[in-house]
């Protein structure tokens, strides 16, 4: 348990987090808390409980999943459009939603070609809304000003509404014709929350469209198992925080898992990182990194796991070769192919969980271990997590700028 100041109920990680306030108001600074545990490692706690009680309420059939699942099914049906969209840690999680939902198309027995549900950026999809169809807008909070703007471009062109956010309370949540509700608050700016829910959430829908509802119990342990070796990931953290710049490469359903690590590190821990597809690293990238680089392999996607064991390898042996120092989250059937020397900063190994839809084994296993390793850097190199450096007050004033340009 946590107190966070005198007074307050210590955080217990099984509890209910928050929710949002009524009337809804975005939420204010998380407190600051001299040094660790922070609301973030309170969070990554909390998160295989949250599994448990939020797939448990959206396999009702009476859920907002259950309705979204519907407008997919019939959107689906019609060939027309289905975007996903979303900014910053929920346009990662609409990346991930959008696979998930993909597969339970897939998994229902319906032929779905690539680009049946695709994900996209939401400055980008209000600026060329889609032509009718569906648009599901993924929000933590739903005050996202970009996304609801992209709903309401979508909206205006013909397109039906959904959104995944905390309640249908907030502005994202009226805009919307079908609110998933995820119920629970993070605590932390720096959102582990924020990336699970619409990944739970998606499970859930997915459950629905393909008739085959997932086990929470499963879901639960398999995030449990993410976290389960923060003594290896602290060990990891320390290499990695030593070097000036961050790589995370990916392929299949893990590229929004990699993306979300990058974000991740930069405003827990302010090392500059970037994300490459597994593939286009070793195009024209590698010349840029050398011993002062750090580089991340989130491998945990069983779908045509040979081709993606195979090209991880060739990219470790040449960060190798350059001298960058290489790591791996890693499911554990991909772990046993992959020589330990290759990861010369350690990995984390996750469950490969079989009786788990492949993309939502993919996700849930990388989530919570993702969000440890980030922690622990922010730990090595003695930031705070919490505020993702708005405690600054030019970093405030600078966010302030940009909106108010």
């Amino acid at each position: 348990m946590t107190p966070d100041s005198p007074g307050q109920r210590p955080f217990h990680p099984s509890a209910p987090l928050a929710a949002a306030p009524d009337p809804w108001a975005s939420t204010d600074r998380p407190s600051l808390r001299a040094g660790p545990p922070y609301h973030m490692t309170d969070m990554i706690a909390a998160e295989p409980h949250l599994a448990r009680r939020l797939l448990g309420r959206l396999a009702r059939p009476d859920s907002g999943a259950a309705a979204l699942a519907a407008a997919i099914v019939e959107s689906a049906a019609a060939g027309q459009p289905i975007v996903v969209t979303g900014c910053g840690t929920s346009e990662h999680g609409a990346i991930g939603v959008a696979a998930i939902l993909h597969d339970g198309l897939r998994r229902s027995g319906r032929i779905v070609g690539p680009g049946t549900i695709v994900a996209a950026q939401a400055f980008e999809a209000a600026l060329d809304p889609q032509p009718g169809g569906l648009a599901i807008g993924v929000s933590h909070e739903g005050g996202t000003a970009a996304t609801n703007r992209a709903l309401e471009a979508a909206r205006a062109a013909g397109a039906r509404v959904g959104i995944i956010t905390v309640t249908g309370r907030s502005p994202g949540g009226r805009v919307a014709d079908i609110v998933v509700e995820t119920d629970e608050m993070d605590a932390s700016w720096c959102h582990t929350i924020g990336y699970l829910s619409p990944l739970l959430a998606a499970t859930a829908v997915a459950g629905h469209v393909a008739g085959q509802p997932v086990d929470g119990e499963a879901a639960s342990r398999l995030l449990a198992a993410g976290a389960a070796e923060p003594a290896t990931a602290e060990a990891l953290a320390a290499r990695l925080a030593a070097r000036s710049h961050l790589i995370v490469i990916a392929s299949g359903a893990d590229r929004a898992a990699g993306r979300e690590l990058v974000l991740k590190i930069e405003e827990a821990a302010w090392v500059p990182s970037a994300y490459r597809d597994l593939e286009t690293f070793l195009h024209g990238h590698l010349p840029a990194t050398g011993e002062s680089t750090g580089l991340v392999l989130v491998l945990a996607d069983r779908e045509a796991r040979p081709d993606r064991v195979s090209r991880a390898r060739g990219a470790l042996v040449a960060a190798r070769g350059v001298g960058v120092e290489t790591a791996a989250i890693l499911a554990a059937d991909a772990s046993a192919q992959i020589p330990d020397d290759l990861t010369s900063a350690g990995r984390l190994v996750v469950p490969k969980a079989p009786e788990l839809p492949a993309p939502v084994a993919a996700l849930l296993g990388t989530a919570t271990a993702l969000q440890l390793l980030t922690e622990r850097i922010a730990r090595a190199r003695g930031t705070n997590p919490d505020p993702i450096r708005r405690d600054d007050a030019r970093y405030a004033a600078a966010t302030d700028a940009a909106e108010g340009a």
